[in-house]
């Protein structure tokens, strides 16, 4: 049986590295890293996998990358993602993730690349119009890091109707967790998602969590969240590259769990899984935050099959702190 070559664009990273391992768990594909190594990790790419490192907004590396390893698909996920950030520096935002996409595009129609997986947001709905978000409510991003996916997912649409390139879009929602193995998770340098920052707290590397408003609309007070295992999501891109092979559509998907987390309740599962009393404080609301964003997932589940391994929020966390206190310095920790 024959492999399918692929390129995972920002494999180093968060969300690209359990990508890379989901890839080469099922023994179908031949796999290249593309990374700058500027947020990601070369530590995280398993021995097997080639990697290349260079920028997407680099046409001459791409050229050249493309020539050497003749990809059939590509996977995206090299991308600036710090919402607050991008309402600081927007221009630096639409250069990498818009320009930088443009120009891994003009690569794919270079050599003749015909399907592309893309990492888009919930960031592109804005604040929620139903109490389930899904695929057809209306993108009305609130902050430059959610606009540059939407500006691509439109793009897009009109590269496939010049180029014939097919793409999926998967919309993620809050990703979260680590890999089984405990070999690869979340590290970044200045972190800001939800759950690391809670399990900081166990570590002894803070001593209390902060709960940013305890007055919105929700049942605790807390704002509502959907919470996906970052496997489940690297496994969404198997599906997505197997329906555009199998199909040829293009189409767009949110990657959702139907049912929202507060952040009370992310602390509690937190306590319950760590056995440590995490003390929080609540401190103002901070500016743009959505009562709660919730996302549907049936279209995914439905057209694509595909079908979460990580239901509850307990077993979220508890691979979480499997990755944290076995590298409690990330990717920097002594072996």
């Amino acid at each position: 049986m024959s492999r399918t070559k692929v390129v995972v664009a920002g494999g180093a990273g968060y969300i690209g590295s359990h990508v890379v391992r989901q890839l080469q768990r099922t023994g179908r594909y031949d796999i290249v890293v593309l990374d700058n190594l500027s947020t990601g990790h070369k530590e995280s790419i398993p021995d097997g996998v080639a990697f290349e490192k260079g920028d997407i907004r680099d046409a001459a590396f791409l050229d050249a990358t493309f020539a050497k390893y003749k990809p059939e698909a590509v996977f995206v996920e090299s991308f600036i993602f710090w919402v607050g950030d991008s309402v600081k520096d927007p221009l630096s935002y639409y250069e990498n993730n818009v320009s930088g996409t443009i120009t891994l595009l003009q690569a794919l129609v270079k050599h003749d690349v015909k399907y592309f997986v893309f990492s888009s947001t919930a960031a592109v709905f804005g604040y929620p119009e139903n109490d389930l978000v899904r695929e057809t409510d209306a993108k009305d991003p609130i902050n430059p890091y959610g606009d540059t996916k939407l500006v691509v997912e439109v793009l897009l649409k009109w590269v496939e109707q010049a180029h014939k390139i097919k793409y999926v879009c998967l919309r993620y929602f809050n990703a979260c967790g680590a890999d089984e193995s405990g070999e690869i998770g979340e590290d970044h340098m200045d972190e800001t998602h939800l759950i690391p920052l809670i399990l900081q707290v166990p570590l002894g590397k803070r001593e209390h969590i902060y709960i940013f408003g305890d007055d919105y609309k929700t049942h605790d007070g807390t704002c509502i969240r959907d919470y996906v295992h970052v496997s489940d999501i690297a496994d969404a891109h198997i599906y997505a590259v197997e329906h555009l092979t199998k199909t040829g559509k293009s189409d767009n998907f949110n990657l959702g769990s139907g049912k929202g987390y507060s952040v009370k309740e992310i602390v509690e599962a937190a306590r319950a899984v760590t056995g440590h009393a995490i003390p929080a404080q609540v401190k103002d609301r901070r500016g743009g935050d959505p009562d709660s964003l919730v996302a549907s997932s049936e279209k995914a589940e439905t057209v694509l099959g595909w079908k979460r391994k990580y239901a509850t929020i307990n077993d979220i966390v508890a691979s979480a702190w499997k990755w944290h206190t076995t590298h409690p310095q990330g990717y920097r920790t002594p072996k």
